[in-house]
């Protein structure tokens, strides 16, 4: 099959749930997404919001705090919310990335000679009692290590080990300080890292993100050299789009009409919908993009119209504040975007 631009769109929309919301836990879906991002502790209830028919952002705050769910770095070295299962997998898969960043981290800078097996020991023997925010950990680190500041040996300790981000962080509305804290993952959940299955990793990724080429899945993730596992899976399909590149799907996979409707929708700062494939442009035109991106590279929330990034919009004391609408909508997706306002506001007033 060749995909126009315009049918991409409305595939990747249709897979990602956010054509029509679907009746799933949010559980289900952070499966089916393969992670939220989550960076900022606001975008991952957004994109469920967006995405769900019903969506008790409480209850996922408790799956946080129960290790239902956990805040880990895993694709594209960034935070994202994971099931246990990929929060033990993805990272040991996406190591390096995290190497990529020990290298070449103006933050980290001379700390990246640090001995490895020495500071491995030492971050072990630190969180020996249990977790620890992030600057007491930095600071019993830069105790051993005082060639270095707390600030590099922190950074190295995030990106040479695997920990997770313990709640309150990411919590909805929590009372407690969020500051970062971490412990290891196979200590908060119970069970070791593991290396993932990378073939039915590619295949998660299409059911969500395809069609797709191999430089795709490489955006998605951060994992270079991608193309000879893709060739390789003689279970997949093979479409090509407007410029004849070829794409890779699990048969069987949702394939949406061209002329499919795409409600308003309203998702955060950072959603894997738009960060997700090499050109960047199957929900996101480059000049909405740098709309988005802003002059100093301050990302807003982004509003979708007609299934294209249409403009920007923010949270001031639990009310939407519409920012920059890049074109004129209609009276319908006026409409359309008055009722995603309302629902928003709803989420924020639980």
């Amino acid at each position: 099959m060749r995909f126009s631009k315009q049918r991409l769109n409305r595939t990747l929309l249709l897979r990602q749930h956010l054509l029509e919301r679907v009746d799933r836990t949010p559980a289900q879906l952070v499966e089916h997404l393969v992670g939220l991002q989550a960076q900022e502790p606001m975008p991952p209830y957004l994109s469920l919001a967006a995405r769900l028919t019903a969506f008790d952002p409480i209850g996922l705050s408790n799956q946080i705090e129960s290790r239902e769910l956990a805040r880990v770095l895993s694709l594209r070295d960034t935070v994202h919310l994971h099931l246990p299962a990929d929060a033990l997998t993805l990272p040991v898969w996406a190591a390096p990335v995290r190497d990529r960043e020990l290298r070449m981290s103006q933050t980290i800078g001379a700390a990246r000679e640090v001995d490895r097996a020495a500071f491995a020991a030492a971050v072990r023997t630190v969180l020996a009692d249990g977790p620890l925010p992030q600057r007491a950990l930095s600071a019993a680190l830069a105790e051993r290590f005082p060639s270095y500041t707390g600030a590099q040996l922190g950074s190295v300790a995030r990106v040479t080990e695997v920990l997770v981000q313990l709640p309150p962080r990411g919590c909805w509305k929590p009372t407690a300080s969020t500051a970062v804290a971490y412990d290891f993952a196979e200590r908060w959940l119970g069970a070791p890292l593991s290396s993932p299955d990378v073939p039915e990793l590619v295949r998660r990724y299409l059911r969500a993100f395809g069609p797709a080429t191999a430089a795709d899945v490489t955006t998605w993730s951060g994992i270079t050299r991608l193309a000879p596992v893709l060739k390789a899976m003689e279970d997949l399909v093979r479409h090509e789009d407007e410029d004849g590149k070829v794409l890779y799907d699990v048969e069987g996979s949702p394939v949406a009409d061209e002329d499919t409707p795409a409600p308003v929708r309203m998702l955060g700062t950072y959603d894997n919908v738009w960060l997700s494939h090499a050109g960047r442009d199957r929900v996101t035109a480059p000049e909405r993009r740098n709309a988005w991106m802003g002059v100093n590279g301050a990302q807003s929330n982004a509003l979708f119209v007609d299934g294209w990034l249409e403009g920007l919009w923010r949270i001031d004391d639990g009310k939407v504040v519409l920012g920059e609408i890049l074109r004129p909508l209609t009276k319908a997706e006026q409409a359309g975007l008055d009722e995603e306002i309302a629902r928003v506001e709803a989420l924020l007033a639980l």
